[in-house]
């Protein structure tokens, strides 16, 4: 058992991760654990305004990964870092796979702009990159999430997106996880709420993250 953990959440949207994080959270707080459920981009209050341009206003691919990294880096510095520096357990909706497949993948930004963000972003003092220890993708077929957010909330700017922008995402999220299969772990989206639950947790368990019993 570790002390400090990093766990990101990624996939599409219409994917369902985000109702799993309170059950991950759930499971750690009854091993005594301290956690830290945030969001990106958002985390705080400057990161949050961040998020509402991004969702909300036109703007350019270029404009619009420089203020996701922008968000990022204060989310590190205010939120994340210091989590992890007192042991707790960071929970992240989102984190820099969704900039590669969402600004990368589905707008066809440049990836190597954006992996030198990246290392500026997220470089550490003794060397390396921030990254999550363990990315949850939750992987869903971007036709079955289409239907999903047609029955969700009114959209907003990549939601509304058509559902090529989302195979494009969908496929970035694949290489990224195809280039990382250490800190990967691929998780069926399409079963029921139950069974991707379970899935979940037992990923964090074949990991040595938490014990048999918090199943």
């Amino acid at each position: 058992m570790q002390n400090s953990i990093f766990i990101s959440f990624e996939g599409i949207d219409g994917a369902g991760k985000s109702s799993h994080i309170q059950a991950v959270a759930n499971a750690f707080r009854s091993q005594g654990k301290t956690v830290v459920q945030t969001r990106e981009p958002g985390g705080t209050a400057l990161a949050e305004k961040l998020r509402d341009l991004v969702l909300h206003d036109a703007m350019d691919p270029l404009c619009e990964a420089l203020l996701v990294f922008a968000a990022r880096r204060d989310h590190l510095q205010q939120v994340i870092e210091p989590a992890l520096a007192r042991g707790d357990i960071v929970l992240c909706d989102r984190f820099t796979d969704a900039t590669f497949a969402y600004q990368g993948g589905g707008r066809g930004f440049d990836l190597q702009v954006l992996t030198q963000l990246e290392q500026w972003v997220q470089a550490l003092p003794a060397g390396g990159l921030r990254q999550p220890l363990l990315t949850l993708w939750f992987e869903l077929d971007p036709s079955v999430a289409a239907q999903r957010l047609a029955q969700a909330r009114v959209p907003d700017r990549f939601e509304s997106q058509p559902q090529a922008f989302f195979r494009q995402v969908h496929d970035a999220y694949a290489a990224r996880a195809q280039a990382d299969t250490k800190r990967f772990a691929r998780i069926a989206a399409d079963a029921t709420m139950e069974s991707v639950r379970h899935a979940v947790l037992t990923t964090l368990h074949d990991r040595g993250l938490l014990p048999a019993e918090a199943k």
